[in-house]
């Protein structure tokens, strides 16, 4: 073949190739478009026998096809060194005659036709046509199922009707750290993420704390008018735990439960869990013991229970994990466990560290299950601590579960600083617990409160005969956490009552004893030491002596608590907006030597920006 035969073979083969598009996808409504008559002589085709099966041995389907996208596009001299070059290949042993030598056809001559509009709009519009219909399916990362646990907030309450208020204290801090994470990616939290008290918990006040370990914490009380209505006041209870030093802390037997299912292979869930715990391990002494127990499709162990300071090998065990499969939370929890009773140290801390960023969707997956499960285990010495990543999936309602029903606390990890904040610069009030079964109860004097709201603690609602009740459970402190609550309270004197007093209930009230009208309430609490089981009371009246203008801690405290409450919906703020918020955090911001209080007042600035005003909302603002 000599060389222009060879370049007419080449371009009848590109041909072949841009008409193909078209011509393997025929489309039966549309008549074929006629062959244009051939200018030159063809070759006569041998005819080719039947082979023993009766069937054709003709020339394959998809040669004729390109033979007719050929005279649809070219020249019949094209076409036929192009049949002939397919029947030296289809047919070796029955040589073809040599066609006889033929001048070149100009290559301006050999340029492909302009196609027909319908085949125009095939060619060049196919694809997208066909991405026009296709239906979309959701990327796994679109479907937002992240879990919150409904809880009404708390109502309004007569004290001629119900005086005694009984709640557990709550350690928590998931809830503040997960509505920073979505503030900060442009959206407003839902209200079911919004729990006040975790909010307000997330601060130090800075409470004196107790002089001695007799008592494992201490107690402050302050009371002032609330700063969205004069006419009403703010009555703060704060309990600070005795602080522990890193050296004195017991032994640590630490199992670390870890999901490695395929969810968690994102930036902010498993490399983010890995970067967090390698925090932890420069802390860990040679008392200590660890392990690592990992949950996908099924559980296995990453790393026996080791010394704590070989921190190489922890560390190298740490680099190996891998996110993939399902999520068998139940086996992996059963393996937790296993490994803690293997390697638990007597009078020391142990503890089981589950950190996931959803649901358990293979196994034990019952909530009830679990909780029975965990609650059993803890009787045994071993309690549980959560810790939540990511998004999208994030199962908060089993996290804070799961943490109530094993005496631990509940946290959310949305940075590497918040990491080692809950992990190394709060280890101690993370994993060793100073007092537990928490309960605070707080009597109101009628003669001087007409009405209060405890602010938050809805999900540690107490029944009043709970609290002499030991069998009930109720939270945990650590060393050196401290703890806030916030009435507020509508004075009896005030005409802010948000309730009409009941007509015929007024002649039957019980009255004060004379020695007791300058009280405002009565403040009870009990506890159990750790290895206790009977609970100790510590009971202090509290004065109705309220202060002219509040504290910086409770001006901070009370701006926490609105933010809290604004993100709910403000029902109870009388128009107190982010702006005030945020202007009442700014002035008593106080120490804040790692920023979390300057931060906080960035986060009511970006809600601010992301709420939607009415006109007097912005009149008042601009105030």
């Amino acid at each position: 073949m000599n060389l222009k035969t060879l370049l007419c073979s080449l371009l009848v083969a590109l041909l072949v190739w841009l008409a193909g598009c078209d011509v393997s996808k025929p489309q039966p409504d549309k008549p074929a478009l006629p062959t244009p008559p051939p200018s030159h002589p063809q070759q006569t085709q041998p005819k080719t026998p039947a082979d023993s099966s009766g069937q054709s041995s003709t020339t394959p389907q998809p040669s004729a096809m390109a033979t007719t996208a050929v005279h649809a596009s070219t020249s019949s001299h094209s076409e036929a060194l192009a049949v002939n070059a397919l029947q030296r290949k289809t047919l070796p042993m029955m040589p073809a005659p040599m066609p006889a030598p033929t001048p070149p056809m100009p290559i301006q001559e050999m340029s492909m036709p302009a196609p027909a509009p319908a085949m125009a709009m095939r060619i060049t519009g196919g694809n997208a046509m066909r991405i026009g219909y296709m239906p979309l399916q959701p990327m796994p990362g679109d479907i937002d199922r992240e879990n919150y646990t409904h809880r009404d907030t708390n109502s309004v309450q007569l004290v001629s009707e119900q005086p005694v208020s009984t709640f557990s204290i709550d350690v928590d801090t998931g809830s503040y750290t997960n509505v920073r994470r979505m503030l900060n990616e442009g959206q407003l939290p839902p209200a079911d993420a919004v729990r006040a008290e975790e909010f307000i918990n997330y601060f130090d006040y800075g409470y004196t704390p107790p002089a001695s370990r007799e008592q494992p914490f201490s107690v402050t009380t302050e009371l002032a008018p609330a700063p969205w209505n004069a006419k009403r006041q703010l009555l703060l209870v704060g309990i600070q735990g005795y602080r522990v030093p890193k050296e004195e802390i017991p032994p640590s037997n630490l199992v670390f439960l870890i999901d490695t299912s395929g969810s968690m292979n994102e930036p902010a869930k498993l490399p983010l869990l890995q970067a967090s715990l390698k925090q932890l391990v420069r802390e860990l002494r040679k008392q200590d013991r660890v392990a690592i127990v990992t949950y996908a499709g099924t559980a296995g162990i990453a790393l026996p229970s080791t010394p704590g300071d070989q921190h190489a090998t922890i560390d190298a065990a740490i680099d190996s994990l891998q996110a993939y499969g399902s999520t068998n939370g139940g086996a992996g929890i059963d393996m937790a466990y296993a490994q803690a009773e293997q390697g638990f140290i007597k009078g020391g801390v142990n503890r089981v560290i589950l950190s996931t960023d959803g649901d358990f969707n293979v196994g034990t997956v019952s909530e009830d299950a679990l909780k029975t499960k965990i609650e059993d285990k803890r009787k045994t010495g071993i309690t549980l601590t959560t810790l939540g990543f990511g998004e999208g999936n994030y199962n908060d309602a089993m996290g804070v579960m799961l943490a109530d029903a094993g005496n631990g606390s509940h946290h959310y990890i949305d940075s590497l600083q918040e990491g080692r904040r809950v992990l190394v610069d709060e280890m101690s009030s993370t994993l060793l617990t100073i007092a537990k079964d928490v309960k605070i109860q707080v009597e109101f004097n009628p003669t001087q409160v007409q009405e209060y709201r405890l602010i938050g603690y809805e999900k540690r609602m107490l029944k009043r005969e709970d609290f002499n009740n030991d069998k009930v459970d109720a939270g945990e402190i650590g060393a050196g956490a401290n703890v806030t609550a916030i009435y507020e309270i509508t004075p009896k004197s005030s005409d802010a009552g948000r309730i009409d007093p009941l007509r015929y209930a007024q002649d039957g009230e019980q009255k004060p004893s004379a020695t007791r009208s300058g009280e405002l309430a009565f403040l009870r609490l009990r506890y159990k030491l750790p290895d206790q089981s009977q609970s100790r009371l510590i009971e202090t009246p509290i004065a109705a002596q309220p202060q002219t203008t509040a504290s910086s801690r409770l001006r901070y405290a009370a701006a926490v608590a609105a933010f809290a409450d604004a993100l709910r919906g403000g029902k109870y703020l009388d128009g107190y907006g982010y702006a005030q918020i945020a202007k009442l955090a700014a002035g008593a911001r106080g120490d804040d030597a790692n920023g979390y209080r300057a931060g906080f007042v960035q986060l009511v600035n970006l809600a601010d920006g992301l709420s939607t005003r009415t006109q007097a909302e912005a009149a008042t603002a601009a105030r």
